[in-house]
């Protein structure tokens, strides 16, 4: 019997990378070396069931100190009708809050209508219908989960998703910053831990971090903040391969993808632990220590291949856009990425510090020292997107914001870490040679060079 080494290279083999539709000769061709793959990984059955077993998992919350802080007060949640929000209004709802209320652009219905909670409609980039929501809620917490999370739509959907990600969570920001809402609590995604992303969903996250840190030294509300990696019960990978096992061809980018998972619950958990941890003038950003052992791509899907007894093959088509190849050499240093959660980057984990519960980590994002050129790009973006929404001319515009932001970033990054970076980064990619990078590497290379020299 052949390894499964050999079969995933005869598929390569079979059907080379970045073909479109695949003609029938070729789909039977994969359909039969696929289930040779199933009968050479055994095991991948097991590591579907795990991958769904993190439905179940949690992380600590003090009960008492949350419905302290819950308890009687009004409630606001932007995106309280997707997987997380449903999740965080129904722990919100056993914490006694005056008034619960979810604000959605009504794309999605609410997993579970909760008979206690009030569901209105506005969209986030549309600054005056959310402030008519803030005016009748009149909250006292604002929990901010609304966004664009899709990274392959993300590259189709541009102008949507920086003018939600970005233009919307500012929006929601400078509202709670005018009516000095006490707490606010923003969902991010392990993927801002970037300094810098060609990816559409990954930069706009990111800038979102940052309009959250120049809020928060406003100082007129606490304002928090967490990292989400990918969501078992909303996973879009998951929903992917389902409908491919029951008609289709399952497409993945490769077979050595390992990716860490976490449950909606413990998203939900990880907001209110954000939210009790809340500082005021910095941000306190949070992300779950131990995700457990990260998921192989190829067993989970070779897993659901099996549970579901589908005959659709698995074809290696190689990455689209939105999803990045492989992590940048220096992302972590292995003197302080031992011990704390993923999410957070080689420049952040000499700030880490608990974060409220045995399970979580944190670390503070103060608002940057200089960023005019980043809010002159914000400016030009916001009136880019203004006058059209078409895709070339809006990505140029958020583009330029992206590098700006990485020169906000590493500006007060101290020059050891700038330098130690660098050091990590030749040390990785084949002796520092920039040209074995991707593009998007060297260019954050460039500006790291750049910038310890200059400190």
């Amino acid at each position: 019997m052949e390894s499964a080494d050999a079969v995933v290279a005869t598929m390569r083999e079979a059907v080379p990378e970045g073909r479109g539709a695949l003609d029938a000769r070729e789909t039977l061709s994969l359909r039969t070396l696929t289930q040779a793959l199933c009968a050479v990984r055994p095991g991948a059955h097991q590591e579907y069931q795990r991958f769904q077993a993190v439905r179940e998992r949690e992380i600590e919350v003090s009960h008492a100190k949350a419905a302290e802080w819950i308890g009687g007060r009004d409630v606001l949640v932007t995106g309280g009708t997707g997987c997380i929000g449903s999740m965080l209004m129904e722990q919100l709802a056993r914490l006694g809050p005056r008034r619960l209320v979810s604000v959605s652009r009504g794309a999605t219905p609410p997993r579970r209508r909760l008979p206690d909670a009030e569901y209105q409609l506005a969209d986030i980039r549309n600054k005056a219908a959310l402030a008519e929501v803030f005016a009748r809620t009149r909250p006292q917490v604002v929990f901010h989960l609304a966004a664009q999370r899709n990274p392959s739509l993300a590259e189709i959907e541009v102008h949507r998703t920086v003018t939600t990600n970005i233009l919307g969570t500012r929006n929601v920001l400078e509202l709670a910053v005018e009516r000095e809402v006490p707490d606010v609590v923003v969902a991010s995604t392990g993927k801002a831990l970037r300094p810098y992303s060609p990816d559409v969903y990954a930069a706009s996250k990111r800038a979102a971090e940052w309009l959250t840190a120049r809020a928060a030294a406003c100082g007129a509300s606490r304002i928090s903040a967490a990292r989400f990696t990918h969501v078992v019960d909303n996973s879009i990978i998951a929903q992917r391969l389902r409908r491919w096992c029951k008609s289709g061809v399952l497409r993945l980018h490769g077979t050595d993808i390992d990716f860490y998972v976490q449950s909606a619950t413990e998203s939900a958990q990880l907001l209110l632990t954000s939210g009790l941890g809340g500082r005021a003038d910095v941000v306190r950003m949070h992300a779950i220590r131990d995700l457990g052992w990260p998921v192989n791509l190829l067993d989970l899907a070779l897993g659901m291949i099996v549970e579901t007894r589908s005959q659709s093959p698995i074809y290696i088509a190689g990455y689209e856009s939105g999803y990045e190849r492989t992590p940048f050499p220096a992302l972590y240093d292995p003197r302080t990425a031992g011990g704390i959660s993923p999410l957070i980057n080689m420049f952040e984990a000499a700030s880490t510090v608990s974060g409220g519960c045995p399970q979580v980590d944190a670390f503070d994002m103060p608002a940057p020292s200089e960023d005019a050129e980043a809010l002159l790009c914000l400016k030009e973006l916001e009136e880019t997107a203004r006058l059209t929404d078409e895709s070339a001319p809006v990505r140029d515009a958020f583009e330029a914001l992206s590098r700006a932001l990485l020169d906000t970033t590493l500006r007060d990054v101290p020059r050891p870490a700038l330098l130690r970076a660098v050091q990590l980064t030749a040390q990785i990619a084949d002796g520092g040679a920039a040209a074995d990078l991707e593009p998007a590497h060297r260019l954050l290379l460039t500006a790291l060079q750049r910038w310890s020299e200059a400190g």
